[in-house]
């Protein structure tokens, strides 16, 4: 399998390439199972992020840069779920189509959960942003409970989004085209 190699958070890592059609490759970040990128991670954006009082995540690869992230800072953070569950209390919801998936996916979150928004500096966490489509769906839920985002924080950029001014993240990564 072809891989890209790319250092993040004084990192090596050899990121593997995978088809999203004939033309398109992407290199995979997958945290679930680097606790050690995963810790390093949160650490470095810590130090680029604004002062915030509760981050924000779609459940995906991102849930553990969340977590480490909120343990670090001690800030709260809550998992915009990909469906409903049973705990939760009148969700709000929101359709995300991301470059990663082959379908559009609702995200939702729990009115209880939204309601500690409100009037929250709120940190938006992906693990990479590319398309901007997630990042749009969590503002939307975000915005529904009067949240202000004052950040949205990835561990890499993908394609066009390195260019992006509105968006903290650790590393540029292209696309790998055919």
């Amino acid at each position: 399998m072809d891989t890209y190699k790319i250092n993040i958070a004084g990192l090596d890592r050899e990121l593997p390439l995978c088809a999203v059609n004939e033309n398109l490759k992407i290199a995979a970040l997958v945290i679930f199972n680097d606790v050690e990128l995963t810790v390093a991670s949160a650490a470095a954006l810590l130090e680029k992020m604004p002062e915030f009082d509760v981050i924000v995540t779609p459940e995906a690869k991102s849930i553990p840069l969340a977590y480490e992230m909120a343990r670090q800072s001690g800030k709260p953070y809550f998992v915009a779920r990909k469906g409903v569950k049973l705990y939760m209390s009148d969700p709000a919801r929101v359709d995300v189509k991301s470059i990663t998936t082959d379908k559009v996916q609702t995200l939702f979150l729990d009115s209880g959960e939204g309601e500690q928004l409100r009037g929250k500096r709120v940190a938006v966490v992906d693990d990479v942003i590319s398309t901007g489509e997630s990042l749009k769906a969590m503002a939307m839920l975000v915005g529904r409970f009067d949240g202000n985002i004052v950040a949205q924080a990835a561990i890499l950029a993908e394609g066009d989004a390195a260019k992006r001014d509105d968006i903290i993240f650790l590393e540029k990564l292209p696309l790998f085209f055919n």
